[in-house]
């Protein structure tokens, strides 16, 4: 099935909540928990049942230092989830987080309502063709680099500043290619090419991104800069962290 209708995410007057399904065996948040796709597709249904708005499918680990998979190594591992999901009817939207035009083309075609890119359109030269066909939903995020080299040392002179203005940028190479800006939203890519400061900068001035007019995505959930704040807390036991964060960028 390929969509063909135009999908809009209106501006919510409460806050839309993600729940994340990663379908990798090498995951630094849930060690490949769920990369078998009964378990997968289970976890995402209680997720939904937990109060999950958006469900996003992921099939290549970007945590610092991993290695980038073939487009069909990451197809073969989420597909097959899209595919089960969408049979159920599910109510919850279905996102899907790959770099790949080849996977996001397949996923649509399957169903999925909105792409999660964490190259902002900028990894494959086809991304933006097939996001403006299909005019769904697109989440654009920040990063410096790669997700092999993006904490190495990363460096700016105006973290936020900087974020703002590539998200700019991004917005209008989309709006050019023919996405619809009510299409567009923002991630400024918390844990991605920043260090702790910079991580807290943008939290501090979650506010200003506002200015860019388009829906923000904050995505702290368990991320290393909870530990280096909260000392020795292993990645299971981050979430009271990751509670504070997303509800002090809420407010």
């Amino acid at each position: 099935m390929t969509t063909t209708t135009t999908t809009h995410l209106p501006r919510p007057k409460n806050p839309v909540i993600m729940g994340i399904v990663n379908v990798t065996p090498d995951s630094f948040s849930d060690g490949g928990q769920f990369a078998d796709t009964t378990k997968a597709v289970d976890h995402a249904l209680q997720l939904m049942a937990d109060g999950a708005d958006i469900l996003d499918i992921g099939g290549e680990s970007t945590r610092p230092g991993a290695q980038e998979i073939a487009p069909q190594e990451e197809q073969k591992r989420i597909l097959p989830v899209i595919e089960v999901l969408k049979k159920t009817g599910i109510a919850a939207k279905i996102s899907v987080d790959t770099r790949h035009a080849d996977t996001m083309q397949k996923a649509i075609d399957l169903g999925a309502d909105i792409i999660n890119d964490i190259s902002a359109l900028t990894h494959d030269i086809n991304s933006l063709h097939v996001v403006s066909k299909a005019q769904i939903p697109v989440i654009l995020m920040h990063m410096q680099g790669t997700p092999q080299t993006m904490q190495d040392k990363p460096e700016y002179h105006d973290v936020v500043g900087e974020v703002i203005a590539f998200l700019k940028e991004r917005k209008q190479a989309c709006m050019a290619a023919g996405i619809d800006e009510g299409n567009i939203i923002f991630d400024p890519g918390i844990g991605f090419g920043k260090s702790l400061e910079d991580n807290l900068a943008i939290l501090n001035n979650i506010k200003k991104f506002n200015v860019v007019g388009c829906p923000v995505l904050l995505g702290t959930s368990r991320k290393s800069f909870i530990e280096k704040i909260c000392a020795n807390t292993p990645t299971a036991q981050r979430l009271p962290g990751s509670l504070a964060s997303i509800l002090w960028g809420l407010e």
